[in-house]
């Protein structure tokens, strides 16, 4: 979703300078486009310059359950959230923040999957910063339009389940691609602080 995020970006007439930080080269490149690799998500004061006058941030950072361990899981989701908001908000305290997060995630901070519970911590700190513009987009299974090697056996039924998933249950899905185009749409026009379920993105 990042990278296609950031391709909407590249083609937008709107955007005139984009920073990307990642963790590995993207291979893209372009006029308007600053990659930057970064190693540890947890400081950003070597890069922090990077994050002045910026308009729009979007925060697309995850890992899949299981991927990593509990520990690793809970940097990921919650620390690197945290790290990058405290920098964006100390040098662009105006911007708008876009934030992927995901259905179920669970604010009051009980839930019992891993997954629910730290979103839900990851999100009441955003909602806490008071910031200006605050976009939290919680999408279902995100059908990827392009191929890929699928994280777990779960991913790959879904995958070929997806037709009828999207006839019988269409608000339980969303394409990769539907949700990169809400998620920089919002960014750009959005006001105030709201949460987006999956059903609320699709009409965006």
């Amino acid at each position: 979703v990042g990278g296609l995020v950031l391709q909407e970006c590249i083609n937008s007439n709107e955007i005139s300078e984009i920073i990307s930080i990642s963790r590995k080269p993207s291979g893209i490149k372009h006029e308007k486009l600053t990659e930057i690799i970064h190693t540890d998500f947890t400081d950003y004061s070597t890069i922090s310059d990077s994050f002045e006058n910026i308009d729009v941030a979007y925060f697309c950072i995850g890992v899949y359950t299981g991927a990593v361990s509990r520990d690793i899981f809970r940097e990921i989701t919650v620390d690197y959230t945290i790290e990058f908001t405290k920098m964006l908000k100390s040098k662009s305290p105006d911007a708008s923040f876009c934030f992927l997060s995901g259905a179920g995630a669970d604010r009051k901070e009980k839930s019992r999957m891993m997954f629910a519970k730290d979103k839900g911590i990851a999100e009441n700190f955003l909602f806490e910063q008071n910031l200006k513009n605050l976009f939290v987009f919680r999408p279902a299974y995100i059908y990827p339009v392009t191929p890929r090697k699928e994280p777990n056996f779960s991913y790959v039924v879904s995958r070929k389940l997806y037709p009828m998933l999207k006839a019988l249950m269409p608000n339980s899905v969303i394409t990769s691609e539907l949700l990169a185009k809400a998620m920089f749409k919002t960014g750009l026009n959005g006001k105030g602080q709201i949460t987006f379920e999956n059903k609320e993105i699709k009409k965006l």
